[in-house]
């Protein structure tokens, strides 16, 4: 419930803050610039392809000590990862969504529940990790680049001030019994039965998990070359737009409005945040407010057109497991 409403008010806030940007816009000028593109933007909606491909093999890595017959094949782990990532990014929910309709779905395999969720568990985990290795790239291209203004600085200082965070979450999950310390704010993803019945358990199999560094390592590594895949998305709309950056300059836009977009995981879907993001970091690298916002519209037309089919298939999927349920029960 306290996720719950945090994730409302987040939404109220980030709604407000993308209103508040769009009117201080010149919007009849940004969708003249998107327009200028025309339809080669569509050419992001298969390059997205990338991005789930190196998550889905990431977490094939951490799934195959518990699934050596492949009962979940390759390709259903890859539909999985585009319908957690479609509900991560396109409905009302705080970015653990996903993850408990990821544990849903893979148990459809007849996976054990423990082993489906601590590897979902880690991978929220490598993600945390993943995103302040990328924003330290991030900050470090900036430096190279000579875009080091106050708000540089600031940012900076908030990175550095939080980096105990993830060394923190590490050690807790490593030794501080995870899932019975946070029973409450896990709930929502393990589920209230399974949480209680096998908080112990759980919390074994996180440390088994945490131990297997090769895994951790093929898992991590490609969740961050997924990070940087998507820096393309911003160099291409530019170079589309008439405003050419370098890989560098798309590479460091990109790391520091996703860090500042999983900052706040409890806005749905970021919105606001990405795109005050996309003009205060874009900001540091030369780009108007109307550029960074198109930059941004971009991004989420392509979340659209990646996401809408990946929520129909898993409606229908849910509606045809209900339906033989029903005559399996008649």
């Amino acid at each position: 419930m306290p996720l719950r409403i945090a994730s409302y008010i987040g939404g109220i806030l980030g709604l407000a803050l993308l209103v508040g940007l769009f009117v201080r816009a010149d919007l009849p000028a940004m969708l003249h610039t998107v327009d200028l593109a025309g339809w080669n933007l569509l050419w992001l909606v298969p390059y997205r392809g990338a991005f789930f491909l190196f998550y889905a093999i990431g977490w094939r890595a951490l799934l195959r000590p518990y699934d050596p017959k492949s009962r979940a094949s390759f390709s259903y782990i890859y539909w999985v990862t585009t319908v957690r990532d479609a509900i991560d990014r396109l409905l009302p929910v705080a970015s653990v969504g996903g993850g408990v309709a990821a544990v849903r779905l893979m148990r459809w395999r007849g996976l054990p529940s423990i082993p489906i969720v601590v590897s979902v568990i880690v991978e929220i985990l490598l993600t945390l990790i993943v995103v302040y290795v990328f924003t330290a790239i991030g900050l470090l291209l900036f430096l190279h680049l000579s875009a080091t203004d106050g708000d540089y600085h600031r940012v900076l200082w908030a990175f550095l001030l939080s980096l105990p965070v993830p060394a923190v979450a590490a050690l807790l999950a490593r030794y501080g019994s995870v899932f019975k310390r946070l029973h409450g704010l896990l709930r929502p993803l393990v589920g209230e039965r399974l949480l209680a019945e096998g908080a112990e358990s759980l919390d074994q199999e996180l440390i088994a998990s945490l131990r297997r560094a090769g895994a951790l390592l093929l898992a991590g590594g490609l969740q961050l070359v997924a990070f940087a895949s998507a820096a393309f998305e911003v160099w291409f709309a530019l170079r589309l737009f008439g405003h050419p950056i370098s890989a560098q300059s798309a590479v460091a836009l990109e790391s520091l409005t996703q860090a500042a977009r999983y900052l706040a995981f409890v806005v749905p879907a970021g919105i606001g945040v990405q795109e005050a993001g996309f003009v205060l970091f874009g900001h540091m690298l030369g780009l108007g407010a109307d550029l960074a916002l198109a930059v941004s519209m971009v991004k989420r037309l392509r979340e659209v057109l990646c996401g809408v089919p990946s929520l129909v298939t898993w409606q229908w999927a849910e509606g045809r497991r209900l339906r033989n349920v029903r005559a399996g029960s008649s």
